[in-house]
């Protein structure tokens, strides 16, 4: 199956965390699954970073391409249905990061991993 990683489940599983539950780790840890990592997650991280609300080990530019590569996710771009998809979702979430994770796991037809129990009411497939 397609799992998109949430941003806090792509750094909780990077890192070790033990945030990151265990059904969570067991799909993403799975040769079974392909793993995806939205550029919209990307985006997010870069922003925190560079806002001073994360850190990281090293400079986002060489941290983000490393684990991505590393763990074998894989990306996933920005398409502009996903974009204009997002216009037409009830308001059952506000933010736009996670917006665009919703839109893109109901247009690919992915499951999340994710601790956001919001998700749950777009009817998707949410892991955690």
């Amino acid at each position: 199956m397609n799992l998109l990683l949430d941003t806090h489940a792509f750094l909780w599983f990077v890192a070790d965390d033990a945030r990151l539950s265990f059904d969570a780790r067991t799909a993403i840890e799975s040769p079974k699954n392909q793993k995806w990592v939205s550029v919209a997650s990307c985006w997010e991280i870069s922003i925190k970073t560079g806002l001073g609300k994360l850190t990281l080990s090293d400079p986002v530019e060489e941290f983000l391409p490393r684990e991505i590569s590393a763990n074998h996710f894989s990306l996933l771009p920005i398409q502009l249905a996903h974009a204009t998809f997002v216009s037409g979702m009830p308001n059952h979430h506000r933010d736009p990061f996670d917006r665009l994770l919703i839109s893109q796991v109901m247009l690919e037809s992915f499951e999340m991993v994710s601790c956001d129990a919001a998700f749950d009411a777009y009817g998707i497939e949410r892991i955690w």
